[in-house]
């Protein structure tokens, strides 16, 4: 299908037409022309009052289903709804059943691309089965297509092995994505440690637990002097860590989950399960320390920690539910909807597209005359729902749901692949 993208903006930092509005002519799967009028026949026009266009959006850190656990989220199921929130590349975490902690289990993801376009990636894991106890042939994975290692969302807490898997990670000139918690100081948490936890009887997880993690993975970068992401900050005390490293040019970069830029302790108080997610929303000052972190660009990306979980899982009292909501979806729209004030619109484009595909070292698109087609298309001043008959994820774990949002993805153009 060709396709013709009428006055749309254009966000493409460095680039000639970068805030430029102009008309761009897709066809057989590249860019054919980009200028100021274009007439095609036989074309599909996408138009819209306030079209924008930027590189796909690419999301790193995702949680899906398969195999083993098929009914949260297949790896077609997952893709769908990563098209639907604007993400041409998705980076899927290891914990899934079994845990991705060998080739064989890498292949498996790379070699199962969606039909839809949507490109998926393995990150492999540091330990066996994520237990944070022996490690992986991480080689062996690298040339199986892995293009990072982590254990997702279980912090890889011995020091020995931490300091063990960079230098191996470095020697095959791949990153490690640790989500850095001391789980020792968390114990049987439910939510940020503060003032809300005790007016509310839960236990909490404290702000030190991801300091002490964070200052232990920064000295272990500068040590062994390999490439280290911080995957999903959640504290200002992080954030403090990561400028200071920055400055002292260690090489570290780091993410943070959109909900956590958006939500505080305080919206707790409804014991909406959709909001316990690891980390957890913290304390206003934590997340304004997050959104200055994306605008001084100490933080890279904002990731949408897709973690799907069955309704059994969910629907409990507060400190029995599963931590995780699903994101891919809705995570553009919602930071759109309410960080527009506080973030410029190409920052935040700027961390669905530069900032995961530097961190990971993939291939970064363009837009140009003759590059193949890798673009999301969006108007950032639609308003939509969200709506569960509508939703393309299996799973049903987010605060928005039926949720009017600003800010809507109108097509995905993966070579000849358009998903509208």
């Amino acid at each position: 299908m060709d396709i013709l993208l009428k006055r749309a903006t254009i966000i493409a930092p460095g680039d000639k037409n970068h805030l430029q509005t102009k008309d761009i002519l897709v066809s057989k799967g590249k860019i054919e022309k980009i200028a100021n009028n274009i007439s095609a026949p036989k074309v599909k026009v996408i138009e819209s009052d306030n079209l924008h266009v930027s590189i796909g959006w690419m999301d790193i850190g995702t949680h899906i289903g398969e195999p083993g656990l098929e009914h949260r989220e297949t790896i077609d199921s997952a893709a769908r709804a990563a098209a639907a929130g604007g993400y041409t590349d998705i980076a899927i975490m290891p914990i899934v059943y079994p845990v991705t902690h060998s080739k064989s289990e890498v292949s498996y993801i790379v070699n199962n691309q969606p039909n839809n376009g949507v490109r998926i990636h393995s990150i492999g894991a540091v330990s066996k089965d994520a237990k944070g106890e022996d490690l992986t042939e991480m080689i062996d994975m690298s040339r199986a297509g892995a293009i990072a290692f982590g254990d997702g969302l279980k912090s890889i807490k011995d020091s020995g092995m931490m300091m063990r898997a960079l230098q191996y990670a470095k020697a095959v000139n791949k990153p490690i994505i640790n989500y850095s918690i001391d789980k020792s100081l968390v114990h049987d948490g439910q939510m940020h440690e503060g003032d809300v936890s005790v007016s509310l009887g839960m236990q909490g997880i404290p702000s030190l637990a991801e300091h002490v993690a964070i200052q232990r993975d920064i000295s272990l970068a500068e040590y062994t002097e390999s490439e280290l992401v911080l995957h999903c900050v959640s504290t200002e005390e992080g954030c403090d860590l990561i400028k200071k490293a920055i400055k002292d040019d260690i090489n570290i970069s780091a993410t943070v989950s959109y909900v956590n830029l958006i939500h505080i302790d305080q919206d707790l108080k409804s014991f909406n399960s959709n909001l316990k997610v690891k980390p957890p929303i913290r304390s206003n000052r934590d997340r304004k320390a997050l959104i200055n972190s994306v605008k001084k660009g100490s933080i890279q990306t904002i990731v949408s920690n897709h973690v799907p979980l069955e309704e059994e899982q969910k629907k409990l009292e507060f400190s029995y539910a599963g931590f995780g909501a699903t994101g891919l979806e809705t995570c553009f729209a919602a930071v759109n909807t309410h960080l527009s004030e506080d973030i410029p619109l190409e920052q935040i484009i700027s961390a669905l597209t530069l900032g995961p595909r530097i961190q990971m070292k993939t291939y970064l698109p363009a837009i140009k005359s003759g590059e193949v087609a890798c673009l999301t298309v969006f108007d950032p001043s639609i308003s939509w729902t969200y709506e569960s008959k509508k939703k393309k994820s299996i799973s049903a774990n987010n605060k928005y749901l039926s949720t009017s949002l600003t800010g809507k993805v109108l097509a995905t153009i993966i070579g000849s692949k358009v998903n509208l």
